[in-house]
């Protein structure tokens, strides 16, 4: 009998914005819908810079009245700093919610709602004490066998979106209308121009050090981010990807998944 894996989150944490606007006022600044999201609905999406890089990601879970911001607990206060500059005189209050985050995967659990990127990642839960039996190196190594990147991946605010995979995993709505970098994320996904994504890779032994090139023959194909052993995810030049790719010295190759 499978047995559903539960691992507790810490370096998640949790923010809620409430009040009459809190809706509009995150739905103007977020790549996500907001206005139409549900209470006990969970989506997907970010905040970017105004000229479309990729600052913060982050899981929308609604409320009646409210809504949760789920983020990277090292980010959160700067989030809240931002959000309070961007409030101006919306009836919004955001404060820091003490709960922890608990994620499941390989089987259901009670009160966990499905993680919206991918269904083959699992669910996602706020508070309460389920029994967690995996570490959350155990749920980033599952992440990782997806294919989808989490938030070590980008550690400055150079990434695109688009690079890292939001439009893939449900972390875009290009039906919504603006919202804060609008202007530049569609515009790369109208035009196709994409030239570099964030890929999964295997390769033998331990993961090469963060920014270690990625090389197609003498070319660089692009550079390794976060991973572990015999795992990471790099990003990769789509147009250097077809033949044989090194790091470090070894073979690197490309998992393919929903990419």
């Amino acid at each position: 009998m499978q047995i559903t894996r539960i691992a507790r989150l810490d370096s998640r944490a949790l923010i809620r914005v409430s009040g009459p606007d809190a809706r509009p006022f995150l739905h103007n600044l977020l790549t996500q819908d907001v206005e139409t999201l549900a209470p006990g609905e969970l989506r997907f999406g970010a905040l970017l810079s105004p000229p479309g890089r990729l600052l913060f990601d982050l899981f929308l879970w609604g409320e009646d009245g409210a809504v949760v911001l789920d983020v990277a607990a090292d980010r959160r206060e700067a989030l809240m700093q931002r959000l309070g500059m961007y409030r101006l005189r919306a009836q919004a209050e955001v404060a820091a919610l003490d709960e922890p985050v608990f994620a499941c995967w390989d089987g259901e659990a009670a009160g966990f709602a499905a993680d919206p990127r991918l269904p083959e990642l699992g669910g996602r839960r706020y508070g309460g004490e389920p029994v967690a039996n995996m570490t959350e190196a155990d749920w980033r190594a599952h992440e990782l066998a997806m294919g989808v990147p989490g938030t070590a991946d980008w550690p400055d605010d150079k990434t695109y979106p688009i690079e890292a995979n939001f439009d893939l995993l449900n972390g875009i709505d290009f039906q919504k209308g603006c919202f804060v970098g609008q202007e530049t994320t569609s515009r790369m996904k109208r035009r196709g121009a994409i030239k570099s994504r964030m890929l999964p890779v295997r390769f033998d032994g331990p993961a090469p050090a963060v920014g270690t090139e990625v090389l197609n023959g003498e070319l660089r194909a692009g550079e390794v981010l976060g991973g572990g052993d015999g795992a990471a995810m790099a990003l990769l030049r789509l147009d250097r990807i077809d033949g044989v790719l090194t790091t470090d010295g070894r073979v690197v190759e490309i998992v393919q998944t929903y990419v």
